[in-house]
């Protein structure tokens, strides 16, 4: 089955956000984040993360279907990317750098870097649709 690609990544020029919290439940199904800006009246990251805290739960499934590295990202391009992982657990979180997180899943994938940039407009979609939309 194949799925749309994820979102773009905001442009350059936005602000990294701050992240307060990164937490993996005990089950591992999901991943708990809070950003020190959230939903705002403005179509841009930068003005949603001005506002009160965004704290999100993002479900493994979700993020493993939303990877964007090279495999995944040619395997949507060939039309074999599957985007059921019911199932799929976080086996492991760990920064990269100091603008994103690593994450590994139980499905064996390892290679998905997910800039926090990228993670808040993740968290933004999972929010529903009082929130702002985040443009490149």
């Amino acid at each position: 089955m194949m799925t749309s690609a994820p979102q773009p990544l905001p442009a350059p020029s936005e602000p990294f956000p701050d992240i307060e919290e990164i937490r993996l439940d005990g089950d591992r199904r999901h991943l708990h984040l809070a950003f020190s800006g959230g939903p705002a009246a403005a179509d841009t990251l930068s003005a949603a993360l001005s506002a009160p805290a965004l704290r999100a739960s993002l479900s493994a499934p979700a993020l493993r279907a939303a990877c964007r590295c090279a495999a995944c990202i040619a395997d949507r391009a060939r039309g074999t990317f599957s985007a059921d992982f019911a199932g799929v657990t976080l086996t492991h979180v760990a920064p990269f750098g100091a603008h994103g997180l690593n994450l590994s899943f139980s499905d064996g994938h390892a290679r998905g870097v997910y800039p926090f940039a990228y993670l808040a407009a993740l968290a933004a979609d999972a929010a529903g649709p009082d929130l702002p939309e985040v443009k490149p």
